[in-house]
């Protein structure tokens, strides 16, 4: 049960982009999942579409520019509290996204950016967001 009743889940989206065997994390400083890494991201503004949303976090949180090509899937991130009640409920779209320019320097709520070997990603799932290591997986075509 939502803690009022006129809650509604959150539109959110997660930019991941692929480069030559790498893809772009972050790691983020805010709730959900702060302290862990994971897509660059974040609220879907009213108005803006999954896919500029994407491109606009990415730019926000990195200062990479990319081309939102697709949607790979939909993740929904539900975090409840002590008490079992869910507190907050993200519906995110996971938009992968062709690199254009830049190298990623860590900004708005993010403490750190960079690219990450997509082999490595399973070998350090511990310190990485749920889901990650898959959604890697699968803009990279399958071939970790």
């Amino acid at each position: 049960m939502y803690p009022i009743p006129s809650a509604r889940p959150i539109a959110a989206v997660l930019a991941v982009v692929v480069r030559e065997k790498h893809v772009l994390l972050v790691k983020r400083n805010n709730p959900p999942d702060a302290g862990m890494w994971g897509f660059p991201g974040g609220k879907t503004e009213i108005g803006e579409t999954s896919l500029a949303a994407a491109q606009r976090e990415l730019y926000e949180e990195t200062g990479i520019v990319a081309d939102p090509e697709r949607i790979l899937t939909v993740v929904d991130a539900i975090a409840k509290d002590d008490n079992g009640d869910v507190s907050t409920h993200y519906v995110m779209v996971a938009i992968q996204c062709r690199y254009v320019s830049g190298e990623p320097v860590a900004a708005d709520d993010v403490s750190e950016a960079r690219w990450v070997n997509i082999q490595h990603l399973l070998q350090d799932s511990d310190i990485m967001s749920e889901g990650v290591s898959e959604l890697a997986i699968l803009a990279s075509g399958g071939a970790a």
